[in-house]
């Protein structure tokens, strides 16, 4: 459960406003009323959300608008007029699926022979709005794997402002359409690398003779709405990982945040950290956005753009390959693609390595995860969909040094949604975002008819055993 802002309706008209109507009840209760229902608050959702003090007050700042002017309101009356602004909203109630897997940064007080392991994990509620939420397990000694228990209660991250490089930003403008006179003369203004501030200072010193044209509102809100696809998301040092939800921020995102896949990633200089995607949906778009994170605690989110950046499950190579960042990507939202990039957020489209071809992946197939490297090559994990929407976990074999080569493949699945694998929110439905290897075994996450997690093992020359040329 979270706490969120509430905006009850639109406006009736330019005479009657619901916010201002709810304002004016607040601002009739006496000092006693407005005292005793804070209080009441506070004692029924403190114990919710650990923020929820704050939580009442900043909303309550974002309708102070539908205050009179120069009023001055006890706290206990701004507790009050915020709670009346915030729902509750509970992130699972739908759903919780497509969990990802990857090494923990925290590797202290364990056995010899084990591994804590963080997982993302796809949650989603009233909507069909998905979020991203955490979890833990620790893996070992030998064949066994233990889920955490997750601590409550949920708490959001704080969210402030990250930088852009001009290379991306006209990259990202181009895509979106609004590469014009006007989006030239702002970034011609601009640092190499910039923030939310420096974008909008370069928007005001834009020349009157731009700004006086008839396009020229809508064009200068698409380039705020695309400035704000980046930010930072910090979440209390005092909060335990499965504490932390990601939830929606910006506009491309608003109807849910999607399938994160994650990766502990060693750039071009040697510099380890975690990197993943996860797909942003507007209600009618996906974008494709970029997670980086040291420590699971503050993420810096970013817009991936480029041709190979407009379909659905990106996952990333934990390592650059042959100079170059490689990644898995989607071709017609049917088939397993290489793309590549200089930069990491800029990527472009290479071979195609996997069609479908077996009844079990007859609709699609896709990848389940980042790639798994061995001495072998890179195993991938994949997904096929087939006959009634059923969907089943295969996998691939790359070539270490040249992934465009593909050495095996799975003819049949390594994972069905047989027996009490069927039923749930989705049925017929078992599915991953991203296992990991320990000890030369293959361990799976996955999501069972997106209503439970379950977790999958498999040796890896048993699965090499199984590839077909």
């Amino acid at each position: 459960m979270i706490a969120q802002l509430f905006l009850p309706g639109e406006e009736w008209s330019a005479h009657r406003s619901r916010a201002a109507e709810i304002t004016a009840r607040v601002m009739a209760m006496t000092t006693g009323e407005a005292d005793e229902l804070a209080a009441e608050l506070a004692r029924d959702f403190g114990s919710r959300h650990p923020d929820v003090r704050n939580v009442f007050l900043s909303n309550a700042d974002i309708v102070s608008s539908r205050l009179p002017e120069s009023v001055e309101i006890s706290v206990a009356r701004r507790l009050v007029l915020g709670a009346a602004f915030t729902s509750e909203y509970a992130v699972e109630g739908a759903a919780l699926c497509n969990p990802s897997a990857v090494e923990h940064p925290d590797q202290t007080g364990l056995d010899p022979g084990q591994l804590r392991v963080a997982l993302t994990l796809r949650s989603i509620g009233e909507g069909h709005r998905s979020c991203i939420e955490f979890a833990e397990a620790i893996i070992g000694p030998g064949r066994n794997w233990v889920f955490q228990e997750r601590e409550r209660p949920l708490w959001r991250a704080r969210i402030r402002e990250a930088e852009w490089s001009i290379a991306h930003f006209r990259a990202a403008a181009e895509e979106e359409g609004i590469a014009t006179e006007i989006s030239q003369s702002v970034v011609q203004a601009l640092p190499e690398r910039f923030t939310i501030s420096d974008l909008e200072a370069s928007i005001a010193r834009l020349p009157s003779a731009l700004t006086r044209r008839a396009d020229s509102a809508r064009q200068i809100e698409a380039l705020r709405e695309l400035r704000n696809a980046a930010y930072r998301a910090a979440f209390a040092p005092e909060t335990a990982l499965s504490q932390r939800v990601l939830t929606p921020v910006t506009a491309e995102e608003r109807h849910g945040m999607e399938d994160a896949r994650l990766v502990r990633f060693t750039d071009l200089t040697g510099a380890t950290q975690y990197r993943g995607t996860y797909t942003a949906y507007d209600g009618r778009d996906i974008a494709l956005r970029l997670i980086v994170t040291d420590d699971l605690r503050e993420f810096d989110i970013h817009r991936l753009t480029g041709g190979a950046a407009q379909d659905k499950g990106m996952a990333l190579f934990p390592r650059p390959v042959g100079g170059r960042y490689l990644a898995l990507s989607r071709t017609g939202g049917e088939s397993i693609s290489l793309a590549q990039s200089q930069d990491g957020v800029i990527w472009d489209q290479l071979d195609k390595i996997h069609a479908p071809e077996q009844p079990w992946e007859m609709v699609q197939t896709g990848n389940c995860g980042p790639p798994l490297e061995t001495s072998h090559g890179w195993i991938v994990l994949t997904h096929g969909v087939g006959p009634m929407r059923t969907y089943s976990l295969g996998a691939l074999l790359l070539d270490r040094d040249d992934p465009t080569i593909v050495l095996g493949r799975t003819a049949t699945p390594i994972l069905q949604p047989l027996d009490e694998r069927r039923d749930g929110y989705t049925p017929n439905v078992v599915y991953s975002c991203g296992g990991l290897i320990k000890d030369d075994l293959i361990w799976i996450p996955i999501g069972i008819g997106d209503s439970r997690i379950g977790v999958g093992s498999i040796e890896v020359d048993e699965l090499l055993a199984r590839l077909v040329p």
